[in-house]
């Protein structure tokens, strides 16, 4: 995941820029770089690997400036290398770029720059862009970056900087999350908000196909038709603490460890002792809930797992049918949907492409449409109905956990709050299932002191046999099974062990292992078996 950092004003950009890397790295990334603009020119160092090497060689050039931009680079197109690494220049080295996302006509757009003289030193599609830039300026920055950016397609957030226009950075984005910090001595650019958060809690959040032109004490954000557009500075209220990892080992642990706080957050003024219900930000009526006929879940990654869990409960306790959703897939396959349909979109961070895209072809199709989300105003709460926050706080590390949980319990909310209203549960089991969620956090809480049990078995799937040359892990591939809610719990599981390891995991309903999957299960195949209801033991 690609991280940007950009700074211009009264302050040195450097050591501004080499501590945003730094947090950035969070991300995971194979390379980085860093681009300033002095009195005379435009200056790039960039290194393959860890930030360390890049902050090295910007130490022995002493690099000075009031303006510049940086990048942490996961390769898509183009190897690891230093010249595939960010910040990209055009031809005459008077523009420089970072940019995160992909532009996926860029083999036409380059063979169309190639023709046109442009020579190309990289193998990625942001160089591209560069060049493009390079080709529609005429004087000024601004325009040239709005009529490039007009014969994209794909996604992208992207920052400019001109050596003829000093006092300013350009941003634009779309599909591509890009914020704005506003300081005191400056401001700043970022992919991501914790990452600005030592320096500011304000900022401005750029929405999809909008741009800003940025100096030292102002921003101006206009569309990409150049219409001037007022936005009003948000003020973030996560405290710095939360992006630290504040003694542990790194931050998917710490967010591990977060989640009986999470629960009990996300639970706060929401669920009431008697068990009723109370969401304040969902202003459905009584008669909606009734006519009610379908519910759709959609999401990617984790947060689809957690759906599929979601679908056990809705159906459960609803009695109505509800139907999961990968985004990815919902967005191309024209669902079925009317105004008696609710679809409840979970994304994180509330930007996630393919699941904004499924949101706004549900309300073209008159659904109506709630998001579940972590990050405040975020792209996707201004496109759903309504929204619902997991209050997770600050997530870092790139495998979900604590949020996860989170969008769980928000998920059994909804449905409870439903059920309430359709009278389908008796106050007495609605009292009983408030006690069992009010009793998660010390519940969770009693798993996470069993670390050192988790530990063990973690170090025997992780024991490696060495050769000659190579390290390998003695265990290349792992299962998980379960059934029920336990199935979607599987194949999150086996999402992790992928995601961390670099292990090969995979996950199926227990019953379904027997069709075909089980000729993969030798001796050296550890399988992970769910097994937390009754009803299938």
């Amino acid at each position: 995941m690609c991280g940007i950092i950009g700074y211009i004003g009264k302050e040195k950009a450097v050591p501004i820029m080499m501590d945003g890397l730094a947090k950035l790295s969070y991300r995971g990334y194979d390379s980085s770089g860093i681009a300033i603009l002095d009195d005379k020119q435009l200056k790039i160092l960039k290194k393959k690997g860890k930030v360390g090497r890049l902050k090295k060689e910007v130490n022995k050039s002493k690099l000075e400036s009031c303006i510049g931009i940086a990048h942490t680079r996961w390769a898509t197109h183009g190897e690891p290398s230093d010249n595939n690494a960010h910040p990209h220049m055009d031809c005459n080295r008077k523009i420089a770029i970072v940019h995160n996302g992909i532009i996926e006509n860029y083999m036409h757009l380059k063979k169309h720059l190639q023709d046109k003289g442009h020579k190309f030193v990289s193998q990625t599609d942001t160089e591209v862009l560069a060049h493009l830039i390079e080709d529609h300026y005429r004087g000024d920055i601004e325009q040239a970056v709005r009529e490039a950016g007009g014969r994209l397609i794909g996604a992208f957030a992207v920052v400019v900087i001109c050596k003829e226009d000093k006092e300013r950075l350009i941003v634009a984005r779309k599909d591509c999350p890009l914020i704005i910090g506003l300081g005191r001595q400056g401001n700043f650019i970022a992919s991501d908000i914790p990452v600005l958060l030592s320096h500011t809690k304000k900022f401005i959040i750029l929405e999809n196909s909008e741009m800003a032109s940025v100096w030292a004490n102002e921003v101006k954000v206009c569309d990409f038709d150049g219409e001037v557009i007022k936005k009003e500075p948000q003020e973030i209220n996560w405290e710095w603490g939360e992006v630290e990892k504040e003694g542990y080992e790194h931050f998917m642990l710490k967010e591990i460890h977060e989640q009986p706080r999470t629960i009990r957050d996300t639970l706060r003024d929401r669920l009431q002792k008697d068990g009723r219900v109370i969401l304040k930000d969902i202003k459905l009526s009584d008669k909606y809930i009734e006519k009610l006929k379908r519910i759709y879940i959609v999401a990617c990654g984790t947060a689809y797992h957690a759906a599929m869990i979601g679908e056990h409960i809705f159906e459960d306790l609803l009695r109505i049918p509800v139907e999961v959703d990968m985004a990815s897939e919902f967005r191309y396959r024209d669902p079925i949907l009317d105004e008696h349909t609710l679809v409840i979109a979970i994304s994180q961070s509330g930007e996630t492409a393919d699941t904004l895209a499924s949101v706004k072809e549900a309300r073209a199709k008159g659904a109506v449409v709630i998001a579940i989300t972590n990050v405040v105003n975020s792209s996707i709460v201004r496109e759903s109905n309504y929204t619902l926050y997991t209050r997770a706080g600050a997530e870092i590390a790139v495998a979900s956990t604590k949020a996860f949980t989170a969008q769980l319990i928000v998920l059994f909310l909804i449905a409870l709050r439903f059920s309430q209203h359709a009278g389908r549960i008796a106050g007495g089991v609605m009292t009983e299932i408030a006690k069992y969620l009010n009793d998660l956090p010390a519940q969770v809480q009693t798993v996470l002191d069993e670390v050192d049990d988790i530990k063990e078995i973690c170090q025997c799937l992780a024991e490696k046999i060495k050769d000659d040359e190579f390290n390998w892990f003695k265990y290349n591939s792992c299962f998980f099974i379960g059934r029920g809610l336990d199935a979607p719990i599987a194949k999150e599981g086996a999402l992790k062990l992928k995601e961390i390891s670099y292990i090969h995991a995979d996950a199926y309903p227990a019953g379904e292992l027997k069709h075909g999957n089980i000729a993969l299960i030798t001796k050296n195949t550890p399988v992970v078996a769910l097994v937390t209801q009754d009803k299938v033991r």
